[in-house]
């Protein structure tokens, strides 16, 4: 659970944690101004990690992935603790991947009507269709939204990807997926009801306009990587 001042929200998202599958919980606080540690530490959380410095979304991914890695993880599931996305999805995500029908699953907010139906603002919600029409065209791909932020890995896909050669910024999430795209991995959505309340996080207007061009920049640099047009250190092989 990659957190940013999550204290609000945190128990909630925890106690709906399906515990009959899950092993371990990491929860990473990104230097963040409130008691996110102490809520977790109450939970008895015993993975906990904060950052002496705020390193970003695309940063405090890196710390959660990498620890999970270091854990022994065989599926690893992004949740954040802001509920905005109901955990009670865990068992379907990773069900998928533990039988080997998919390698990645995300949760997709676009799939019926859950976008709107929970509260994304119109301008989002549009600007969320325009950039993933333009990505798939651009990366040749069909996933119905590239921004979701509930997300589940198997450990080979993670070990494969250079992910910690990517941004520290919210384009982090983007350049996972063109990733796992080049490297040749499939990609299973599943329908994911969505909560816009006021403890939910959520990125400005000016600092979405910095991602959307961000997510267009990464589908331009995936799309001349395969022409051969570039050679791009994300899309290398990570060091062991």
């Amino acid at each position: 659970m990659p957190a940013y001042n999550a204290a609000a929200t945190l128990e909630k998202t925890y106690k709906e944690i399906p515990f009959d599958i899950v092993d371990e919980v990491i929860l990473v606080d990104d230097h963040g101004t409130d008691n996110t540690v102490e809520v977790g530490k109450s939970l008895g959380i015993k993975h906990i990690i904060r950052h002496e410095e705020n390193k970003g979304y695309g940063g405090n991914q890196k710390t959660c992935y990498n620890t999970a890695l270091k854990l022994g993880a065989d599926i690893v599931v992004m949740l954040h603790p802001d509920y905005q996305y109901t955990p009670k999805l865990i068992h379907s995500m990773a069900y998928l991947i533990a039988n080997d029908v998919y390698p990645v699953v995300f949760g997709s907010r676009i799939l019926g009507k859950g976008a709107l139906k929970g509260g994304m603002p119109l301008y989002k919600y549009v600007a969320n269709r325009f950039l993933t029409l333009t990505q798939n065209i651009i990366i040749n791909q069909k996933l119905s939204e590239y921004h979701t932020g509930y997300r589940a890995f198997s450990r080979e896909v993670l070990e494969n990807i250079n992910y910690n050669a990517n941004s520290d910024d919210f384009v982090f999430d983007n350049q996972m997926i063109s990733q796992i795209f080049y490297a040749g991995y499939e990609i299973a959505e599943i329908t994911c009801p969505t909560k816009y309340f006021d403890e939910a996080s959520s990125i400005n207007f000016s600092r979405s306009m910095k991602y959307g061009f961000g997510v267009l920049g990464t589908s331009f640099n995936h799309l001349f990587n395969k022409l051969g047009l570039m050679k791009s250190e994300i899309y290398q092989k990570p060091k062991k």
